[in-house]
């Protein structure tokens, strides 16, 4: 019997900073997958609406699985490639525990600062209720890599895992805003964009049609 070829429907690199979150799941878990992209308007899209059952990116269908939000996918991916989350039981449920935080917090933030890696608009979105969310992060990577991220450059050490995949739009926010940073904060948000998984997704984006662009995010001031 064939199998269903696995398609990951995103929006387009440079804005969709959920669809970012379930490419890196699907590529860290190395499941073969079509990609299939879907131009972006700034708001509801109905190319979008016609395919995914929640009208949102990224949705994700697999050997008869379909799922339409980042945090799912991300954790059907960790089924099949469980090294996705750290081995130990606590590392594991505080990484699950700030991937949940971020899946769902930072509203003012994201507003703000809306994702788009191919610009830099350097002190832009800087508020006084941005500055709150990125000082949670700023806690939340400092105290994960004080406790769990000995030997390596990521928020759990050497490899790239679920909470950094979680935390990645965010990163491609900082490197676009560059709001102040303290030095590990810094440091991890360079280490992300090096990852070359991370520099694939800027490279392709930077690649995307310029009838792809959406004025509201391309605007200077």
């Amino acid at each position: 019997m064939n199998e269903t070829p696995a398609v990951l429907h995103l929006g387009n690199r440079r804005y969709s900073s959920w669809s970012l979150r379930g490419w890196l799941a699907v590529r860290r878990a190395g499941i073969a997958a079509t990609e299939h992209v879907i131009p972006l308007s700034g708001g509801h899209t109905e190319a979008v609406r016609a395919i995914s059952p929640s009208g949102f990116v990224p949705f994700f269908e697999h050997d008869g699985a379909r799922i339409w939000d980042s945090l799912a996918i991300l954790e059907y991916c960790a089924e099949i490639t469980p090294a996705l989350w750290p081995r130990d039981r606590i590392a594991r449920a505080h990484a699950r525990a700030i991937s949940a935080e971020m899946h769902s917090g930072f509203r003012d933030l994201r507003i703000a600062m809306p994702m788009n890696c191919c610009r830099t608009y350097p002190g832009r979105g800087i508020t006084v209720d941005s500055l709150a969310d990125l000082a949670r992060i700023e806690a939340i990577w400092t105290e994960t890599r004080t406790k769990f991220g000995a030997g390596g450059t990521f928020l759990f050490g050497a490899d790239l895992t679920g909470s950094d995949i979680m935390f990645a739009p965010v990163v491609a926010r900082f490197l676009t805003y560059q709001p102040p940073l303290n030095e590990t904060a810094l440091s991890y948000m360079n280490a992300m964009r090096a990852h070359p998984l991370m520099d694939a997704w800027y490279n392709v984006a930077a690649a995307e049609p310029d009838s792809w662009k959406i004025e509201k995010y391309e605007a200077v001031s």
